[in-house]
């Protein structure tokens, strides 16, 4: 089952600022396996399938170090198609000696790296939505070791060819200030569904029934700051709507909460309670 297109709402292209361009495209070339479709002096859009941005990359004028404690980007997450590409992932890192996280989720099997800003990075693939359990409304997940031993045994050859073309943005993990006002704007404002908790530091929401396409956390800190405009970190991404009237009922629906939408050339632009920039588009 694919939630990365119609008729789901899901989490598209994200934008992350850079301090040094270069430096960030050979590690997103070299390490992560993406083709770059086109750059500029200070921007570098990266594609896996050849024709599809995934990630942008931006070097703003003046740009400063990554601020912690803040909010904004905990991690994007880029979800591969087969548990074998998975597993080739893991013996290309091998190879490259680089030491990552990991972690079985129950509904996925992940690991998890930082690019040379500490913008963090999670590569994943999903077990089939039969073996997801559901309790309700809420998906089981937890963080559990992962089992390499038996990923690796799915592994075909040691040979790794970059990330395959049917790579999606599965999710993005933002760091927030509150939570409780931060799930009014994504739910009631965007759409998205609660589809598990933990406890009162983290949410994760999506669309369909997916496990999730977007995560929120306060793990920085209740009332954490947003970051410096100028700072490495997430530009913006992108929530897809199936349909101009999905999209148009969203902006409605922000609107009608008092919060302040932009239209753009591309679509609508908006920021969640934590200064978190969303472009709203509509799959075309």
């Amino acid at each position: 089952m694919n939630f990365h297109r119609k008729p789901y709402t899901y989490v598209g292209q994200v934008r992350i600022k850079v301090k040094d361009l270069n430096r960030s495209l050979e590690f997103y070339n070299k390490v992560i396996g993406f083709q770059v479709l086109g750059r500029t002096d200070t921007t570098a859009d990266l594609t896996a399938d050849g024709k599809t941005v995934l990630l942008t990359l931006e070097r703003p004028d003046g740009v400063a170090d990554k601020q912690g404690r803040t909010t904004g980007l905990y991690h994007f997450a880029l979800l591969l198609p087969a548990r074998s590409d998975l597993a080739q992932f893991v013996l290309h890192l091998s190879d490259l000696n680089l030491s990552v996280g990991s972690a079985d989720h129950l509904v996925s099997e992940a690991l998890y790296l930082s690019d040379p800003d500490g913008n963090g990075i999670e590569v994943y693939r999903d077990r089939d939505p039969s073996e997801w359990t559901w309790n309700g409304s809420e998906v089981g997940m937890t963080t559990d070791p992962l089992n390499f031993r038996e990923l690796l045994a799915g592994a075909n050859e040691r040979t790794w060819n970059g990330l395959p073309g049917d790579t999606v943005m599965g999710h993005i993990h933002l760091h927030v200030s509150d939570l409780q006002e931060t799930e009014q704007f994504y739910t009631q404002g965007l759409g998205f569904d609660v589809v598990c908790r933990y406890g009162g530091q983290a949410l994760f929401i999506s669309n369909g029934k997916y496990h999730h396409h977007i995560g929120l956390n306060t793990w920085n800190g209740v009332g954490a700051p947003g970051p410096a405009a100028n700072s490495v970190g997430l530009e913006s991404f992108a929530v897809v709507y199936p349909s101009e009237e999905a999209r148009a009922g969203a902006v409605a629906n922000l609107r009608g909460m008092g919060v302040a939408v932009s239209e753009e050339a591309e679509g609508f632009s908006v920021a969640d309670p934590s200064g978190n920039r969303i472009r709203l588009l509509v799959e075309g």
